[in-house]
């Protein structure tokens, strides 16, 4: 079976051939090394044991397949949210090469972002004139407003002090010196994407705030009208940050987003390439000190930037991924306390619309047991509405969860009848989750991609809500914050219970009593 210019096979046909299915045996016997069949089977029933489990959470030295990403990841997200802002990873091209598909995979669009390409010479005597160079090339091939830079492992490893290389850098002329290169450390040994998210935005806000001059100094501030939103690290950012726009807007509030990415992960095609689009404005960005407020919807996001901005005179209100009816309440009453603005008809009747769909919907829904993973803020948004529409989120898994993060999932527990049954693993994996899988099991299984493998493994339908998505597409199109975004998760799960209801049914006059028209 050989491809042809006129029929061309996917690699689904094609390498079911009988020439690849020969090459593969031929690898397989040749170079595996191939254990016995018998001994293999053995030692996977046994891995889906209690005993096996209590192994598996016993270990400490390793990490099978974290729920997480590395800090770079984040600083990324962070800086193509600023208008015309290229980020500049100090490090090595394979890592950059990494973030930029990784997002481009998920967005399904390109991501801009250059690299220092720091190689063996600069791990061994630092990677200054890696930065003299790579900064003067950013800003004579890119033409950028601003080049926000952060780090890999190489670069922390060694030490590079990324304050000193970028005046530096600016003494020698690779940039102008008033030109605007916010940094943040962002090591990728150390914590994962959300914490990346977290130093970037903080790095930005401290070279506007604090690292230039302004009209009007810090402890002389006089407070505008205007709100600062943090959407923090967000697979649904362009959705979101839309349907976030339409809520300020319809209830007439001034705001201003730090961090704006919806625009540059969803460009038009009309035969236009756009580097850069859309994005918070520098002007806003230093302009946002004057707020009389910051809003975060991820509070482990933030954990460092929400201080920095209480230490400069505002208020700060953080919620956690609020996803529903309560969540969404809870958001808007806080706009309203914050800018005294009435909440409109509209979004009451959205919510009228999202209580009727859960009511239509509650007897499909209830009792059903979920399995959580991801980042902390999305598990504990999923798991408040999880619990608001009676199901229970029994097994709740985030690789970059702490102990407070334990502790706040354990009182939604704790809120809830529903919650009785479940439990918060913080700082575990999906090897750990898998063994949870197959010695409580749960109904469904709620991730991102990666959790396709467990849901192969172990037979658990996996719903796909969360960061990354690479086997779906325009998931992050739809918003699942506000209460029309509480709709479209509500929709998303009851999909996948009425397909696994008929997947379940199918078979004409042995199992079909189910396969309902009507439900």
């Amino acid at each position: 079976m050989t491809q042809n210019a006129e029929h061309v096979l996917d690699h689904f046909e094609l390498f079911r051939g009988p020439e690849y299915q020969q090459m593969l045996a031929n690898k397989q016997k040749m170079f595996e090394n191939r254990r016995d069949p018998a001994e293999v089977e053995r030692v996977r029933e046994w891995a889906k044991t209690p005993e096996y489990r209590e192994l598996n959470f016993a270990r400490e030295a390793l990490t099978v397949n974290p729920a997480k990403a590395c800090q770079p990841l984040g600083a990324v997200f962070v800086a193509v949210g600023f208008e015309q802002t290229i980020p500049f990873v100090h490090g090595s091209q394979g890592c950059v090469a990494y973030y930029r598909s990784h997002f481009s995979r998920h967005f399904k669009e390109p991501t801009s972002c250059v690299s220092s390409s720091m190689t063996e010479d600069a791990a061994v005597f630092g990677g200054l004139n890696n930065m003299i160079d790579g900064l003067a090339n950013t800003y004579s091939m890119y033409k950028p407003k601003m080049i926000a830079v952060s780090t890999t492992c190489m670069a922390e490893v060694i030490g590079d002090d990324l304050n000193a290389f970028i005046k530096t850098s600016k003494e020698k002329g690779s940039v102008p010196a008033e030109f605007d290169v916010p940094f943040a450390h962002t090591p990728a040994f150390v914590g994962s994407h959300v914490t990346g998210y977290d130093n970037a935005m903080k790095g930005v806000l401290e070279h506007f705030w604090d690292g230039k001059a302004r009209t009007v100094p810090a402890l002389e501030r006089v407070p505008n009208e205007k709100i600062n939103f943090l959407g923090g690290f967000d697979g649904y950012t362009v959705g979101n940050l839309r349907e976030i726009k339409r809520i300020f807007e319809l209830m007439g509030v001034e705001y201003t987003i730090l961090g704006d990415n919806s625009e540059v992960w969803d460009t038009p095609t009309d035969g236009e390439f756009r580097m850069y689009d859309g994005g918070t404005t520098l002007e806003d960005a230093a302009n946002a000190i004057h707020a009389k407020a910051t809003l975060s919807m991820q509070e482990f996001c933030t954990e460092k930037t929400l201080p920095f901005i209480a230490n400069h005179g505002q208020e700060t209100v953080a919620f956690n991924h609020p996803i529903g009816v309560a969540g969404t309440d809870k958001f808007l009453m806080e706009i309203a306390r914050l800018t005294g603005k009435e909440i409109p008809e509209e979004l009451a009747k959205e919510r009228g619309r999202l209580v009727d769909a859960i009511a239509d919907s509650n007897a499909h829904i209830h009792g059903k047991k979920f399995a959580i993973y991801g980042d902390p803020d999305l598990c504990l948004g999923l798991a408040a509405f999880l619990l608001e529409l009676g199901a229970e989120p029994t097994h709740v898994l985030a690789t970059n969860g702490n102990k407070d993060w334990a502790e706040k999932m354990q009182a939604l527990f704790d809120s809830s009848p529903f919650g009785a049954n479940c439990h918060a693993y913080p700082g575990k994996d999906l090897w750990h989750m898998r063994s949870l899988l197959f010695t409580e099991p749960v109904d469904f299984l709620i991730g991102n991609t990666y959790g396709k493998y467990l849901e192969r493994d172990t037979g658990t339908p996996l719903i796909r809500i969360g960061f990354p998505i690479f086997d779906r597409h325009h998931h992050h199109r739809r918003p699942v914050w506000g209460y029309q975004g509480g709709m479209n998760v509500l929709i998303t799960i009851l999909d996948k219970i009425f397909d696994e209801i008929d997947r379940n049914t199918n078979v004409p006059a042995k199992t079909d009593y189910s396969f309902d028209i009507i439900r």
